[in-house]
């Protein structure tokens, strides 16, 4: 059972790697700026000089993906890891703390949750009119993303406080920061890994769906972006299928490694508890 668990794993960690190279690495050896529009001849098909060609817009498709894949990835770990701390330090003080922190915390996480966030994500890529840089998008993002695991944190800490070992360390004289940080906050670090890896996957999704109806940065290549550029000048009806298919196949191949890096951790988790 463990060689099945671990080999989930390391499929995931596999294409996880890939995409940062591919994403943080690879960009730095183009031979001219992707993102800028006729740098090439359009329309050529895949070729040793361009392994998937170039679009009707002069760009070479390798290039301009493996930018799309750096801006993306870097959206989703921005809104990953800030919705995870922000998330982590709210959810264990609300179930630590109690009483009225608890409940002011609790009716903020409540609040944000039942907001729908895609209306007013739209609301204010408008507003904004397509300007938004690559932070603002994540910032954005992390504001509908922090309660979730503000919501699991603060479960775990109404359990894990009554604990016998947060008493004797409360009664030892620790404040409640060291005992949120050394106690408690141990016992849900793989599960706030599982979680930083989903939020990652979230605002990919997120963002590209913004993008491939027009109202995030245009200007920013993403890989929803690069699905609105190639859906605006007809790469279906031109049958142009890399420039439009490349970054489809690339979402799928993300979303599959990071859900089986997430599952995998969690089964090497409960594995390792000798569950």
């Amino acid at each position: 059972m463990k060689r099945k668990h671990n080999s989930r794993l390391l499929a995931g960690f596999a294409l996880v790697s890939l995409f940062a190279l591919l994403g943080f690495v690879v960009p730095f050896f183009s031979p001219e700026d992707p993102r800028v529009w006729n740098t090439v001849p359009r329309n050529l098909p895949a070729s040793a000089a361009h392994l998937l060609g170039t679009t009707s817009l002069g760009q070479d498709t390798f290039w301009f993906l493996t930018w799309a894949i750096r801006n993306s990835l870097i959206i989703g770990l921005i809104t990953a890891v800030l919705a995870t701390v922000i998330g982590l330090v709210v959810g264990l003080t609300a179930g630590f703390r109690g009483g009225t922190i608890d409940r002011v915390l609790t009716l903020l996480m409540d609040s944000f949750i039942v907001i729908p966030s895609l209306p007013i994500l739209i609301l204010l890529a408008s507003l904004m009119k397509g300007r938004a840089s690559i932070i603002l998008v994540a910032g954005v993002l992390v504001i509908f993303n922090w309660p979730w695991p503000a919501r699991q944190a603060r479960a775990s800490a109404l359990s894990l406080r009554e604990r016998d070992f947060v008493h004797t360390a409360w009664f030892s004289g620790e404040s409640p920061l060291k005992i949120t940080m050394r106690e408690l906050l141990p016992f849900i670090s793989s599960w706030a890994l599982g979680n930083l890896i989903n939020t990652v996957l979230v605002a990919v999704a997120t963002e590209g769906a913004l993008a491939v109806i027009g109202v995030s940065n245009q200007a920013q290549a993403t890989l929803g972006t690069m699905i609105f550029w190639a859906m605006q000048h007809q790469a279906l009806l031109a049958e142009r299928w890399l420039w439009i298919g490349s970054p489809v196949v690339a979402i799928m191949l993300l979303f599959i490694g990071l859900f089986l890096t997430q599952t995998g951790l969690s089964q090497y988790s409960a594995t390792k508890r000798g569950r």
